[in-house]
């Protein structure tokens, strides 16, 4: 069950942000800016 929530989870959220960023075009920046956090802190993660 915990593979099939990862291997669902980014198309997801890409479609989640997709639909805010067609309903709200300003949010564009901050969804991006989110994302690149969120994946640059994850992928630090195994480093620390």
């Amino acid at each position: 069950m915990q593979v099939d929530l990862m291997l669902a989870g980014p198309p997801l959220v890409s479609l989640l942000a997709g639909v805010a960023i067609l309903a709200w075009p300003k949010l564009l920046s901050y969804i991006v800016a989110f994302y690149l956090i969120f994946f640059g802190i994850m992928g630090l993660l195994p480093l620390i």
